[in-house]
């Protein structure tokens, strides 16, 4: 093999990897999403204290409906949660979370998550109870974003 037909071989090679690799920018791949609450917010079999928690996708490829919440930190896991996809009908370039808003004795439920410039997002998955609970108070939706959070902040990790 010629020095000439080494190179030509090196090239394509290095031209079929970066063809063949993923092509997504870091962080998009575990979705990682910093949450700032200023009251505590309900997930499922947990309550939030009021602070910043991250949400991460578990990194398994052949399940992408598994959430963990952290601290800020990512020193403390609060939750490893079952989702199941959600479509939304625009997608926005922040991130966007649906709260269950409750009776004031109960904190807001987190019930949607959206990623920036995703479609489909991640619908938490709460108990039989819990869901008979949000159909009784009304189940009333408040979208939450960088600038129109009403309970929170949330953005892109």
């Amino acid at each position: 093999m010629s020095t000439r037909d080494a190179g030509l071989l090196l090239g394509s090679l290095v031209l079929a990897c970066a063809v063949f690799l993923p092509s997504a920018r870091a962080g998009e791949w575990n979705a990682m999403t910093r949450m700032t609450f200023n009251t505590p917010v309900e997930i499922p079999g947990r309550v939030l204290p009021a602070g910043t928690h991250l949400s991460v996708l578990e990194n398994n490829q052949s399940d992408r409906n598994i959430v963990r919440i952290y601290n800020a930190d990512q020193s403390r896991l609060y939750a490893n949660l079952m989702t199941i996809p959600t479509h939304r009908p625009k997608s926005t370039n922040h991130t966007e979370v649906e709260f269950v808003v409750r009776s004031q004795q109960k904190p807001e439920a987190l019930f949607k998550w959206y990623y920036p410039g995703r479609l489909t997002g991640y619908e938490f998955l709460y108990s039989t109870r819990h869901e008979k609970e949000f159909n009784r108070d009304g189940k009333r939706y408040v979208t939450a974003g960088p600038m129109n959070a009403a309970s929170s902040r949330v953005s892109q990790g």
